[in-house]
């Protein structure tokens, strides 16, 4: 078996990721393979110690951040293992640690080691190698993020506009339960009869589980398990956030890669002018991949950072701050230039009616442009984690506050206007960005002192309620984890957590994994954890949850065409 190691000062990283947040541990291992993950579990699950399931710690929620027992790292597991082919699509097989930039690199070189590959994988790999140019399209900001996490918290990205989540292009995977054994699904394989779904391990250990009533917002959502009538059994396991099993290997479908890819920046004086553009380009511009955003304050980071930073001193000029005050970058894929130049002229268009201008428009036709903006994108969040990290020398308790929701198309305007209201109102310093073609903004709030850091923590409650409302989701794209599971008992309420916990008791009945990830654990087995804010009836009898908010029904912006009551 992999040693387990007692856990030591060198190996302090390991108690954070890319939340700040910081925990415990006693022990950890690296396992390389499958193998050792089960004799890791078996060993540490059954001294009944909690275990904490990481990759490359690139979450924002604090999945992977332990709250004492064991870590089980599975960065080593990074091999590719082999591909086959289903129509005309190939699918390549993975362990969890391999990271999304080795991956692209593979898939961009036609270069993986066939080492161990069955004689017909090699056959397959052969005819990759002739045919086009293949992609994964799950496009997270963090290149260095690992596939295994990305299933874990159903990632998704730029490009989930065009293609989806990550749950999308994922045709298959291998999970090791606490006591060891393994379940292995393929699509297909395993649909659920209603609401219940019936799983045979490879022991021959048979699981009944109840999956959960709620109805999933018709919106881009990473909150809690997935839930529907007849659903897949890939699918209840995809975004499941390390409390079911340890990802050991994943089937991913490809996709050919589009052979002209053009980004375009479009700047804008004022904000409403930004979303007005968005709504006219998404119902009126063909071959749209990504639609992102960037408001004054990402924009004005951008500009100190790059006069002050040599890290950054590669980035392009800003126009003036009077004539950029927003930004939306849209990204085409298509298969011809003539439709890209289609594509751009409309785009142009819709610039013009909105009030942007031509001249300060940025076009990326070659990939080296594209790098260039891709650099402007990335440098975003890569400052606002250096302006917090500087603030944390006088203030160590201070974190940044992300917002990750998502809200369906006919309530863009009324989630931006809600975002202004509550920042406004609490006079707090932020900067937004993200896939506003989604509707899914980060509202990244920049605490000055430990008074802003609460006023933040309030407010996001507020927001929790209030998007619920409208019928969307608490985390669109990073999942929940450790820091949004107060989030999560807003949006679905008390009744719903009750079956979250009851459908992991199936795969994890002493709740060792992932423990604190979506919901508190019983403090006993059978014992349901406390849960905030009152039950709300909604139509139809699904108790939902009120918002934890402390602000009258008037601070409240108009709800959306979608109605404040909204069953979803």
């Amino acid at each position: 078996m992999k040693e387990i190691l007692d856990f030591r000062p060198d190996f302090a990283e390991y108690l954070r990721d890319e939340s700040r947040k910081t925990g415990t541990a006693q022990s950890i291992s690296f396992p390389e393979t499958e193998e050792e993950v089960r004799a890791i579990l078996r060993a540490v699950c059954g001294r009944k110690l909690p275990v904490t399931i990481q990759g490359s710690r690139t979450g924002l929620a604090g999945a992977a951040v332990p709250p004492g027992g064991h870590i089980l790292n599975l960065s080593r597991m990074n091999r590719v293992l082999g591909m086959e082919q289903a129509g005309d699509r190939f699918l390549l097989r993975v362990q969890p640690g391999l990271i999304l930039s080795q991956l692209r690199k593979g898939l961009e070189e036609r270069s993986f080691s066939t080492q161990g590959w069955s004689p017909e994988e090699r056959q397959v790999y052969t005819r990759f190698c002739r045919a086009p140019e293949q992609f994964f399209p799950t496009d997270p900001t963090e290149t260095s993020a690992s596939l295994g996490g990305m299933a874990a918290c159903n990632a998704s990205g730029a490009r989930s506009f065009r293609y989806g989540a990550a749950r999308n292009h994922i045709r298959g995977l291998r999970m090791v339960l606490a006591d060891g054994d393994v379940l292995a699904l393929s699509r297909g394989q395993f649909t659920a009869q209603g609401r219940k779904l019936r799983l045979t391990t490879l022991g021959g250990r048979r699981l009944e589980v109840l999956l959960p009533t709620y109805r999933m917002p018709e919106t881009k959502n990473a909150s809690g398990y997935y839930a529907a009538d007849d659903m897949d059994a890939v699918d209840f396991l995809v975004g499941s956030d390390g409390t079911l099993g340890a990802i050991t290997e994943l089937t991913l479908e490809l996709l050919p890669l589009p052979p002209v890819i053009w980004g375009v920046s479009c700047f804008f004086a004022r904000e409403e002018q930004a979303v007005a553009f968005v709504r006219k380009a998404r119902e009126q511009v063909a071959f749209l991949a990504a639609l992102e955003y960037f408001d004054r304050g990402a924009l004005d980071i951008l500009r100190r950072e790059k006069e002050q930073s040599t890290a950054f001193a590669g980035l392009p000029r800003l126009p003036e701050p009077e004539k950029a005050g927003a930004c939306v970058y849209a990204e085409f894929h298509c298969e011809a230039e003539d439709e890209a130049l289609e594509a751009l002229y409309h785009l142009g268009r819709v610039l013009e009616e909105a009030g942007g201008s031509e001249e300060e428009t940025w076009v990326a036709r070659t990939p080296l442009d594209r790098e260039q903006l891709q650099f402007f994108r990335h440098a975003v969040p890569e400052s606002v984690n250096r302006w917090i990290d500087e603030r944390r020398r006088t203030e160590p308790s201070l974190t940044k506050l992300a917002a990750d929701m998502s809200v369906p198309d006919d309530c863009l305007e009324q989630v931006v206007a809600l975002y202004r209201e509550g920042l406004a109102r609490y006079g707090l310093e932020s900067a937004i960005w993200g896939h506003i073609g989604n509707n899914h903004l980060h509202v990244n709030i920049l605490p000055r002192n430990r008074e802003d850091y609460q006023k933040g923590k309030e407010l996001y409650r507020q927001w929790a309620g209030q998007i619920t409302r409208m019928g969307g989701a608490v985390s669109a794209e990073h999942g929940v984890g450790k820091l949004k599971a107060e989030y999560l008992e807003v949006m679905y309420g008390p009744a719903h957590i009750r079956e979250m916990i009851r459908a992991k008791e199936a795969f994890d009945p002493d709740f060792l994994l992932g423990r604190g990830n979506l919901f508190p654990p019983p403090e006993v087995k059978g014992e349901q954890p406390e849960v905030k804010g009152e039950p709300l009836e909604m139509p139809g009898g699904k108790p939902e949850a009120k918002a934890n908010a402390q602000e009258s029904e008037a601070n409240a912006p108009a709800a959306c065409s979608r109605g404040d009551t909204a069953d979803r």
